[in-house]
């Protein structure tokens, strides 16, 4: 029971946007992940949560940045993100939820 806790950990959401639809096309899925994450923690994580083969996994940090908004200064908080690349044939159906 510990360990599917773990499993869970890693991985905070799917990540759905015109981006990342255009490329779900070619077996990729993005997903947010946690800070701490690696690539194998989450290749470990999506193999054991979904039964799928993964092939490849590309971790993106986003920094914190600050933006303007009405004048003000405000702060965007930074997160990590991962594109997995799935076997041909295998995929993810995100609409249903884990």
């Amino acid at each position: 029971m510990i360990n599917k806790i773990h499993l869970y950990d890693k991985i905070i959401s799917p990540v759905i946007t015109e981006k990342s639809t255009n490329l779900s096309e070619q077996n990729k899925i993005v997903f947010k992940i946690n800070r701490n994450a690696n690539k194998k923690n989450v290749k470990k994580s999506i193999e054991k949560i979904f039964k799928v083969n993964v092939i490849k996994v590309n971790i993106i940090n986003k920094k914190t940045r600050t933006k303007l908004t009405r004048g003000r200064k405000v702060k965007v908080v930074g997160y990590k993100k991962a594109i997995i690349t799935l076997k041909k044939g295998q995929s993810i159906d995100l609409s249903t939820g884990v």
